[in-house]
């Protein structure tokens, strides 16, 4: 269990009790073979090498906001007291055109009453451009009080004046607050709610001074959401503060990211792979099939069916899952990508010395 535990003589590990196993010294053999069922215990598995491209990057730490232009304020348009709140309570998701209050208001009342008058007098005196003016600016003014042309319509067929008047949602989304209730009087422009979409969010990332020069408006990045590392998001980078977060050496860059389903919320932490540099046709390995030691990297070799040999190799740029390979290996090598650990232990325990121990030159 603990390899670099060796001494001359039988014993038990000082480490963990367990009983030293005797290897032998003479043996010059760097390779290692192992059965069928040792390979399927260790998990061992392999890929032959071959060529690709492959970018380096740079993670920056990120986070989901909501996106403001996603973001609408309902207010009253007309002073009045609100006698029923549709809604009442944060969260709750509503469509276009659904009743979210209904308000009492005698100013909309004295408009109403004002247009069927005006009306009354352009069917009266059809003839007088004035009045048919007139008429026009009164229907323009309830126009301007959110009033629809339905409506409008209606009050002219009913001829009956009502001073509640019920409004509905210009767009769908997500109450996410509530800022009157019913029985409050509010004023011309008071806010009686807010609705926030999130079928489109920001994505805000931190950046420091030194990493800024990677960064440009216009780019094109990846961004990880946690939980969806297999779903990366191609985002285009839209803003770059030019000036450092209070408190912190930190700049920030955002940009925004679709949102289908509204399977994401605002808080949530995402990532931006941020490239640096990018090459074709390199060789490559899974990050986890290189052995690092401080005499170098090293690979295991899949020589024949069930043996496997060490091999210095050098390497190069690296993202998240792959690292270049500049040295030590060609196209087509048969390389240990899960289990390559285990190999390396296995081949201390029974030999008793580094497998690069006499590579350490190449």
């Amino acid at each position: 269990m603990h390899p670099q535990i060796v001494q001359d003589k039988p014993g038990t590990c000082p480490i963990c009790g367990m009983d030293l196993v005797p290897f032998d010294k003479s043996n010059k053999d760097a390779s290692l073979t192992l059965g069928e069922s040792q390979i399927k215990l260790a998990n061992i598995t392999t890929m032959a090498v071959g060529t690709g491209a492959l970018a380096n990057f740079r993670q920056l730490n990120g986070r989901l906001a909501t996106d403001p232009e996603k973001t609408t304020i309902i207010s009253s348009r007309v002073p009045g007291r609100i006698e029923v709140m549709y809604i009442k309570e944060t969260g709750v998701r509503v469509n276009k055109g659904q009743p979210l209050y209904k308000i009492y208001s005698e100013q909309l009342a004295t408009l109403q009453q004002e247009y069927l008058l005006t009306v009354a007098q352009a069917k009266q005196f059809p003839e007088d451009a004035q009045f048919q003016q007139i008429e026009k600016a009164a229907r323009q003014k309830l126009a301007l009080y959110d009033q629809s042309d339905a409506q409008i319509n209606q009050l002219v067929q009913s001829g009956k004046v009502s001073a509640f008047v019920t409004y509905p949602a210009p767009y769908g989304g997500i109450v996410s607050e509530l800022t009157a209730t019913e029985g409050q009087y509010v004023s011309e422009g008071g806010s009686v709610m807010r609705l926030e979409a999130f079928d489109q969010l920001w994505v805000e990332a931190d950046v420091y001074p030194a990493e800024a020069s990677f960064v440009r408006i216009g780019q094109t990045v990846k961004v990880v959401v946690a939980g969806w590392e297999n779903e990366p998001q191609n985002m285009t980078i839209q803003f770059i503060n030019p000036s450092l977060q209070s408190g912190s050496q930190l700049l920030q860059v955002r940009g925004s990211i679709p949102n289908p389903g509204n399977r994401w919320q605002p808080g949530m932490q995402a990532n931006i792979q941020l490239p640096l540099k990018s090459k074709g046709d390199v060789l490559s390995l899974p990050i986890d099939a290189v052995i690092r030691d401080g005499k170098g990297a090293h690979v295991w070799i899949e020589k024949e069916k069930g043996k496997f040999v060490p091999r210095m190799v050098k390497t190069g740029m690296e993202d998240f899952n792959l690292v270049e390979i500049t040295e030590g290996l060609k196209e087509g090598d048969v390389v240990v990508i899960t289990g390559a650990y285990l190999l390396y232990s296995e081949y201390i325990l029974k030999k008793g010395s580094d497998p690069m121990a006499g590579m350490a030159g190449m």
